[in-house]
């Protein structure tokens, strides 16, 4: 990536890694491309966005002559406190896992390539949740055309294995490189662990590798003695050093520490609303990033008000009472606020 990048690029390009939905994502590729130099440096980069235009077009083209359906999505809008991927070989008990953790009535079987779409499904947390999706199994002899456009929205990934599972080592490495072909690194580093190595970040890097913090789900650990000697087997022969949950989709043991763990190293913070003169609604809270801002949580709200956002009043524990703050001002978990428009 050459070093002479617009600042109408980078915008763009900054405004596409944030983008949600995939109209938007096509017009700020469309922005991207228009706003790149051209010259040999930037040829390659011409033709990702190219390919990423027209993958979007024709994602985006409604039915065909003769009446042909569409098929079905092949990613979703994140809802929820985050949108997690579950991702794995076939076989590993993914279906199993989502339908227990969101309740969901995914098809499921003893069988590989059950999951034949992507099933969206929510995990309650306390008074958030996080929507999960359960993405067919990635294998070289099935192929998913649309794996990096699913995972485009995800702010994580949960790597499910099967460790009884013969050739489970090979079917996870292949997964991993399968992904890294396109563009998608699975990363140990996650946002609110500072024990972990940092995600990068950098303006000057491919705009379409996604690094995505991940952690290792060892499923079905009921037909397993002691998971620990067959995980630290796995991660040595497997390079592949993630943080680990030992689980049972099937028993429902481990699956009660995911949500908390999840909570704290995606670091998610809650945010409470009130109008003035009543009681905080503590049934509903926004949820932003460690970091974030009173006007993350206003734009949330709605758009306009975050346009016409004067200022906020914040209660916070024993610090703050209702305290004048402005809009930059960082929020913590559990504040309430009040926004003046």
């Amino acid at each position: 990536m050459p070093a002479n990048l617009t600042p109408e690029y980078k915008a763009a390009e900054a405004a596409y890694k944030r983008a949600n939905e995939p109209k938007e994502r096509l017009e700020l590729l469309r922005t991207m491309l228009r706003a790149l130099p051209k010259h040999k440096g930037t040829d390659h980069l011409q033709a990702d966005i190219k390919t990423r235009i027209k993958e979007l077009t024709e994602e985006l083209a409604g039915p065909r002559k003769g009446g042909v359906r569409r098929g079905p999505p092949t990613s979703f809008r994140r809802e929820g406190a985050a949108q997690l991927a579950l991702v794995g070989p076939p076989n590993s008990g993914k279906s199993t896992l989502h339908a227990r953790l969101t309740g969901s009535h995914a098809q499921t079987g003893e069988y590989p390539f059950t999951t034949q779409v992507a099933q969206p499904g929510m995990m309650p947390y306390e008074d958030v949740a996080f929507q999960l999706i359960d993405l067919p199994p990635v294998s070289p002899e099935h192929p998913i055309p649309w794996i990096g456009n699913a995972l485009q929205p995800a702010d994580a990934c949960l790597l499910v294995v099967d460790l009884c599972e013969a050739g489970c080592m090979e079917r996870s490495v292949a997964v991993r490189d399968m992904l890294a072909k396109r563009k998608i690194v699975l990363t140990a580093g996650w946002p609110g662990d500072t024990s972990t190595p940092r995600l990068p970040v950098d303006h000057e890097g491919d705009p379409f590798t996604i690094h995505l913090p991940t952690v290792l789900v060892v499923n079905k650990v009921d037909q397993i003695g002691d998971p620990d000697p067959e995980i630290a087997v796995f991660e040595d022969l497997t390079e592949m050093h993630f943080p680990t949950f030992a689980v049972s989709a099937a028993t429902g043991e481990g699956l009660d520490k995911i949500g908390p763990w999840l909570f704290a190293r995606l670091g998610i913070v809650r945010v409470y609303t009130k109008t003035p003169g009543k009681p905080p609604d503590m049934g509903r809270p926004y949820t932003i990033r460690q970091g974030g801002s009173v006007h993350q949580v206003a734009e949330l709200v709605h758009r306009e008000l975050a346009e016409q956002l004067k200022f906020a009043r914040l209660w916070r524990g024993s610090t703050f009472d209702g305290q004048h703050v402005g809009s930059d001002h960082a929020l913590q978990d559990g504040d309430v606020v009040e926004l003046h428009s």
